[in-house]
């Protein structure tokens, strides 16, 4: 158990280097072409898609209508915990690459709805991953927690990087952290999330592409989330079992 501590300790400080690496210059032209791209689509689609993830946002930290499953018991390894987890990150991936696949043959309408749709899943996703680590998502400052991994899995590097630096040393935080949504800067998470997936899931707007890209772009994006989501929570659990 000691060994696979080291293990994915180490993993982690590879990950965090990562993400604190300063972006590179393709990650910068990528940064560029997203803005052109997102002037050419429509208004329409920004603000159909801006109210969606403001709405499940607010779904996350007030709804109680998305739950996670019983907290396993306490005295489970953390190893067959993030076995649980990676199980339950590739049943969610295939979901996601299901739904992707039948929308984006639909077109551009059906294409639409996948927003919705995908995010619904993403949360779900991050809410089960929580629970296996032993959090209790009851607890509102669990739930800004989940938001700060889903914003830092699609934000920009730059975006990121604010994040991972908020989400360090979570725990001894906890008492100075809001016990209400009303401070939350809705403003930049829709913003970020918007670009990035923007440029992700824009071929799956195309006909006859459409099915076959956004079955891999959703499986891609619900696979990146789910490992920033371990990342996330070892930052934490780690420091629990030093």
């Amino acid at each position: 158990m000691h060994n696979y501590q080291q293990q994915i300790a180490l993993e982690l400080q590879f990950w965090k280097a990562e993400v604190m690496k300063k972006p590179s210059l393709i990650n910068s032209m990528a940064t560029k072409v997203q803005g052109k791209i997102n002037s050419y689509i429509p208004q329409k689609v920004h603000d159909a898609i801006t109210v969606t993830i403001k709405q499940m946002v607010k779904a996350v930290l007030f709804g109680s209508e998305i739950t996670s499953s019983d907290l396993p018991p306490a005295e489970m390894s953390l190893i067959h915990r993030e076995a649980l987890v990676k199980a339950k990150i590739d049943s969610y991936c295939k979901t996601g690459a299901a739904e992707g696949g039948i929308t984006g043959a639909g077109g551009f309408l059906m294409s639409m709805a996948d927003f919705p749709i995908l995010i619904a899943i993403k949360i779900k996703l991050l809410y089960e991953i929580a629970a296996l680590y032993g959090f209790n998502t009851s607890d509102f400052r669990e739930r800004l927690y989940i938001l700060h991994i889903f914003q830092l899995a699609f934000s920009s590097k730059k975006g990121g990087q604010k994040i991972l630096t908020q989400m360090e040393n979570w725990d001894e935080k906890l008492l100075l952290l809001p016990e209400s949504g009303d401070q939350f800067d809705w403003q930049t998470f829709q913003q970020e999330y918007r670009d990035y997936i923007d440029l992700a899931k824009l071929a799956q707007l195309l006909p006859v592409v459409g099915a076959a890209v956004g079955a891999v772009a959703n499986y891609q994006l619900i696979n990146k989330l789910g490992k920033t989501a371990i990342m996330s929570y070892r930052m934490r659990t780690l420091n629990t079992t030093k």
